[in-house]
């Protein structure tokens, strides 16, 4: 059944191709098929239906028209002209017999370049001759035909404009004469062998004579001028009508007040070189309205990279016309090299865009909001079923006010940077640019000192903002089109009928009443643009007796209708005011409007000069999108052909490139109200682009726009990248900070980060650039997943290349990039930062059992952790030992990055040592005697160990013992993490699974035995499901729910008993230990306890410790500075672990030196001798009680982490995995049973 297309179109009117994507971009491509409206599409043919006798007028009006397109393509050849002679090769001394076909080879090439050229000369002499004979057909004494009209006054200045440029363009393009130079040797060469060349060499010669001489077409136009009568008067109206254009503004579009500067001056020069008198012109026009302007506008922009200067045109031109070097007032003028300081001052006020951005801030800002307004009431207007008809026309007059004010917006602002540059150019930079910005060869091209360096950091700023206003008044605008054609063209209909109607019958009724040629005209205009379909009063035909009848009639009331007048109605109306005005007279003193020897009442002068300036308007704005296409065209920014020729180079690199500059300015000034026009110099490439193709018609240019954008939008995607990373680190960065240690800071605001508007430029899916679209969203995305990679992977090197006490640092900026990412992911959709972090540890693999941290965290500790870090039990710290002579470790340097990157067992290897200490002890050691006091028992300690001959052994078992007990002091602190993150975790599930803490650690079930709550949810949520009668498969659910429950058993209670990771080291110790039982702890062989010949392993850690407590009280470095605390963990845990803590604690040498202490200080208190000691065993036997008090805290919590009575506790399956301990004997912290010094 197929769908009506009314219900089609309905349909498709439901769908939203809007998305949240910013306008931060300009208007895009323009597409237009057909001309204008400000050109006669049908080139004014039906002008002749007016019967206004202009058939002559039409016909050289479409004459001159067309010689202006032809010229503006001649002068793209000659702009966009590169020297050939550049590319010939050059033979080498061995092909020199190929001379002659390289000759030939040559002239073949020049010969199309020097037919290009011979094809500009034929062209303006024929343009110049039909200019010529156009103007003399309007200077004629006795007036035969109708005109000219104002749109031929245009197109005469067009084409001499035209000419200028070519002129122009010749004299300053130095490689057309070499290039001919080059072409008349090889045509020398080669025209040898040829036969009757007499006419080519004339040809040449004539080509030859057009190129070398400076403004040959403007002297060829004076010659035909002249050549049969005078035309000064169509030169002095051409003036006339220059001069008051300028004075009043009268043109609309920025490129018709250039036309009118251009030609001006030579208008000046063409007049007063006339053979007749040459002051006339001042009769009409005083100098100093002449003079005022071209001092207003030193600078004139002409080309892309080219300037006039009416100054130094009148200068140059007096040389060529002798009657115009006698205005000695005129040629006074200063040039812009020329001008005093003071006043290139004033004029660098007037250019430079800086000097204006605050008016021009405030203009569009205002701007925007009442056009927003008015588009707002027009869209309510078009809502709304019946609306009051003086409110429509009101709305619709306030949308056509606001549509000609933003064309003359950005018509100022558009030509504001045209005559920046021109100003630029013509001041070169002079002053010295910084010593980093100098090139190797340390000079600079030309187009370097007029862009490159001629532009400060406030000027470009300036700019930026300038080109972001006109692209997005110009995108707002142009969106918009559609919306308010009609609005517009009921407006222009609505004034051109109450013109016709209303103001004109007054006119006619009142001041023409008995004037019958000025009322005959007024008829005709009446005639020719009356809509009376749309009157709903009395038609033109019942008017004539209320004008001799007297009576007054009120104004005529017409329905508004979209119907806009044609550019020839328009042409027309022009045309018979200007009839009306001037009475067909050239010769008329003053102005166009001037009230000089006028019959007209000021009051209708009026009236028909603003209706007059109004009609100009009218056609740019029915060709709306044309004239904003026209106003936002700001593709001369990039063009450099001029520059390039003098520079002899084949282009410039991008830093001297403006657009270019612009966005290098923005991403390096970090200025967040920039940001969001970041884009908007980019339109300049679109815009250049375009010129490129459609206008200078030259692929070559395309192709080193399209270049030179792809490598600038790399480079823009790159710094952009880093700009967003740096921004979001240094945010992360700045919220992790601890606000007390801000608020403690007097300058805790140099640690705020100012926000930056990067969240519009994050959600650009559609960045049209010469006809493509990209993607910047996924490009910036993919960027900055790889950015962040490169980060990790800085981090995990940089701590690779460092010790373990950096892992706090890497921890912390972990935590700032982590953070980063979450603040980042909310604009920006990116991988996740687990699995990033994942690839960059290289455990993301099934087989991959230990990550790239791990991995080095384990070699940290056995190469340097262990070896060189020492234990202070007090503080419960680990530190590096100034004193310990370190184990040399080898790592890799330390990585250079970018700023923003920043924010086996040892028991094992004892044995042998120990087994050699075993052998160097004495046969027999008894106990200490108690009568030889302190002083003894040590000499017989000295005497009994005498370890000296095997002093490095010692030391290496210390360092052995000490590398254990660190080993297993810091598994004791990772316990103690690790039991936080259960108790959380804990916390977290227990409810969902219904467990509950018990006593001694242990988990118990809740009360209630059955399932637990989750297991219960799924079964419910089945329950509910399978109820339902629209479940189809209930078997498919009853399976879900199963797989839901063995996945609770499998991973939540599975994971509840974690063990410990303190005890899974004790009890890998105890079973390395058992491997070696024999040797540290043999069975006395009586049965009894043997006291004197034991050389278990208590009995050498005894003496290393009596050794190692007298050593650590001499001068430093001591022992205790090098080993420190880990010697007393590492030895009382194998100790405890064979079973020898009573025998140590019994027959240990430091125990039994303060036994012997503390009977000797009873035994002289009781006798009344000063109890202290004499013989300077003080510092010692301090050492050694501190010694066991230490020994004691460590027996104690060995005792209450591994009881060996409960040996389930030091199990070990075959497999070499320990058994998880149920329970064990809760005993008081051994931390709080630490003795305290003196008790």
């Amino acid at each position: 059944m197929a769908v009506p297309v009314e219900e089609a179109i309905a349909a498709l009117s439901t769908f939203s191709l809007e998305d949240d994507q910013p306008e931060v971009q300009g208007p895009a491509v323009w597409i237009s098929t057909e001309r204008g409206a400000t050109q006669s599409p049908i080139e004014y043919t039906d002008v002749s239906a007016y019967r206004l006798s202009l058939s002559e007028d039409t016909k050289a009006l479409n004459q001159l028209n067309s010689l202006i397109q032809e010229g503006k393509e001649m002068a793209s050849v000659l702009y966009t002209y590169r020297s050939c002679v550049k590319a010939l090769p050059q033979l080498p001394d061995s092909m020199k017999q190929s001379q002659a076909d390289l000759y030939l080879e040559t002239y073949q090439v020049l010969d199309l370049e020097m037919s290009r050229l011979r094809e500009i000369q034929r062209w303006q002499a024929s343009a110049a001759s039909k200019l010529a004979a156009d103007m003399q057909r309007f200077s004629r004494p006795e007036r035969r035909i109708n005109g000219p009209t104002i749109t031929h006054l245009w197109s005469m200045l067009k084409l001499l404009d035209v000419l200028v440029q070519l002129d122009h363009l010749k004299n300053a393009k130095a490689s057309i004469p070499n290039d001919f130079s080059w072409y008349k040797r090889t045509f020398t060469q080669v025209s040898v062998q040829w036969q009757d060349t007499d006419s080519m060499r004339e040809e040449l010669d004539d080509l030859q004579i057009f190129l070398s001489t400076r403004w040959a077409i403007l002297l060829n136009l004076h010659v035909e001028m002249f050549r049969v009568n005078n035309v000064e008067d169509i030169l002095q109206v051409l003036i006339v009508f220059a001069v008051e254009s300028l004075e009043l503004d009268f043109a609309l579009l920025f490129p018709e007040r250039h036309i009118l500067l251009r030609v001006l001056p030579v208008l000046v020069v063409l007049a007063t070189s006339s053979e007749k008198d040459s002051e006339s012109l001042y009769k009409r026009v005083k100098i100093n309205r002449l003079i005022n302007i071209f001092k207003n506008d030193p600078v004139i922009p002409a080309f892309p990279d080219l300037h006039l200067s009416p100054a130094a045109i009148l200068k140059e031109l007096a040389m060529y016309f002798q009657k115009f070097s006698t205005q000695t007032r005129l040629l006074t003028l200063p040039s812009p090299h020329e001008l005093p300081p003071r006043e290139a001052q004033d004029y660098q006020r007037h250019y430079l865009i800086i000097n204006h951005i605050g008016a021009i801030r405030s203009e569009h800002d205002d701007f925007t909001i009442r056009f927003a307004l008015s588009l707002n009431q027009l869209l309510l207007l078009k809502s709304s079923d019946s609306a009051d008809v003086e409110w429509c026309k009101e709305v619709k007059g306030n949308m056509y006010d606001m549509v000609v004010e933003g064309f003359q917006l950005l018509s100022r602002w558009t030509a504001r940077i045209w005559e920046q540059c021109a100003w630029k150019f013509s001041r070169p930079c002079k002053v010295s640019v910084p010593m980093e910005s100098y090139e190797a060869s340390g000079s600079f091209s030309d187009y370097e000192k007029v862009v490159r360096y001629n532009y400060s950091a406030e000027e470009r700023k300036g700019l930026v903002e300038l080109v972001s206003y006109i692209k997005s008044i110009g995108s707002m605008m142009q969106r918009c089109d559609t919306l308010v054609a009609d609005a517009l063209w009921e407006t222009i209909h609505a004034e051109v009928q109450d013109f016709v109607q209303n103001t004109l019958a007054t006119m006619l009724r009142t001041t023409f009443r008995k004037k019958k040629d000025l009322s005959r005209i007024l008829s005709d205009m009446r005639t020719l643009s009356a809509d009376w379909m749309a009157n709903t009063s009395r038609p033109e035909s019942d008017l004539q007796p209320l004008q001799h009848g007297g009576e007054e009639s009120r104004g005529t009331f017409f329905h508004p209708r979209p119907v806009a007048p044609t550019s020839a109605q328009v042409h027309c109306l022009q045309f018979l005011i200007y009839e009306v005005v001037s009475g067909g007279n050239l010769r008329k003193p003053g102005g166009l409007f001037g009230n000089s020897g006028s019959e007209i009442p000021v009051n209708d002068l009026k009236q028909l000069e603003t209706f007059f300036y109004k009609l100009s308007f009218f056609l740019h704005v029915l060709d709306y999108t044309v004239t904003v296409a026209t106003l936002t065209d700001l593709g001369f920014l990039w063009f450099r052909e001029f520059y390039l020729e003098s520079s002899r180079v084949i282009q410039f690199p991008i830093e001297c490139s403006l657009p270019w500059m612009l966005v290098d300015h923005v991403l390096d000034s970090q200025n967040a109200g920039l940001l969001e026009s970041i884009l908007m110099p980019f339109d300049i490439y679109n815009d250049s682009a375009q010129q490129a193709l459609v206008v200078l018609k030259q692929r070559f240019l395309y192709d080193e726009i399209e270049a030179e954008v792809d490598h600038c939008f790399d480079i823009f995607v790159s710094k952009l990248c880093d700009n967003i990373f740096t921004y979001y680190k240094s945010w992360a960065a700045s919220e992790l900070l601890d606000p007390s240690f801000l608020f403690a800071l007097d300058n805790g605001e140099k640690y705020s980060i100012q926000p930056m508007r990067f969240t519009a430029l994050l959600k650009m899916t559609r960045v049209k650039l010469l006809g493509r679209t990209i993607d910047l969203r996924s490009l910036i995305a993919e960027r900055m997943n790889k950015v962040f990679r490169e980060n990790l992977e800085f981090l995990f090197d940089r701590f690779e290349s460092q010790d373990l006490c950096c892992i706090v640092e890497l921890e912390k900026l972990l935590d700032v990039l982590k953070h980063a990412h979450e603040l980042l992911s909310k604009d920006l959709l990116m991988d996740a930062f687990n699995l990033m972090l994942s690839e960059m540890q290289e455990n993301i693999s099934l087989v991959s059992y230990s990550s790239r941290l791990a991995s080095q965290i384990w070699m940290e500790m056995r190469n340097d952790f262990l070896p060189n870090f020492i234990l202070c039990n007090t503080t419960q710290r680990f530190v590096r030992s100034s004193k310990v002579p370190s184990v040399p470790v080898q790592r890799p340097s330390v990585p250079s990055a970018k700023p923003n990157f920043y924010c086996g067992t040892q028991i094992a290897t004892l044995e042998p040592m120990i087994t050699g200490l075993q052998e160097a002890l004495p046969k027999s050691i008894g106990l200490l005697p108690f009568d030889g006091g302190v002083t003894g028992c040590m000499r017989l300690v000295r005497e009994n160990l005498n370890w000296g001959s095997k002093p490095e052994l010692k030391s290496e078992v210390l360092r052995g013992i000490k590398e254990i007990g660190s080993v297993l002091y810091w598994m004791g602190l990772l316990d103690i993490v690790l039991r936080e993150v259960d108790t959380t975790h804990f916390m977290q599930t227990a409810p969902w699974l219904g467990l509950i803490p018990g006593v001694d650690g242990q988990i118990l079930q809740g009360q209630d035995c059955g399932d637990s709550p989750v297991v219960t949810l799924f079964k419910s949520a089945t329950a509910a499901i399978v109820s339902n009668p629209g479940c189809l498969d209930p078997t498919s659910f009853h399976t879900l729910s199963k797989q839901a429950e063995a996945a609770v058993n499998l991973l939540c209670k599975a994971n509840m008993n974690t063990g410990s990771v303190l005890e899974y080291a004790l009890a890998f110790t105890s079973a390395a230990l058992d491997k070696y039982c024999s040797k540290w702890s043999a069975a006395p062989k009586t049965g009894f306890l043997d006291i004197t010949t034991s050389k278990d392993f208590y009995r050498i850690f005894s003496g290393l410790q009596i050794g190692h407590l007298e050593e650590s009280v001499q001068l430093p470095p001591n022992n205790h500075e090098i080993l420190g605390d880990s010697v007393a963990w590492g030895g009382c845990t194998i100790i405890y672990l064979l079973g020898q803590q009573l025998h140590f604690e019994l027959f240990d040498f430091s125990y039994q030196v303060l036994n012997v202490a503390e009977v000797e200080v009873a035994a002289l208190i009781q006798t009344h001798k000063n109890p202290h000691l004499a013989q300077g065993w003080e510092s010692l036997l301090e050492a050694m009680k501190k010694a066991r008090r230490l020994n004691n805290h460590v027996f104690s919590m060995l005792k209450a982490r591994c009881p060996l009575e409960d040996k389930v506790a030091c199990a070990i399956k075959q497999s070499g995995a320990p058994l998880h301990r149920i329970k064990f004997e809760n005993t008081v912290s051994a931390f709080e049973t630490l003795p305290q010094k003196g008790v």
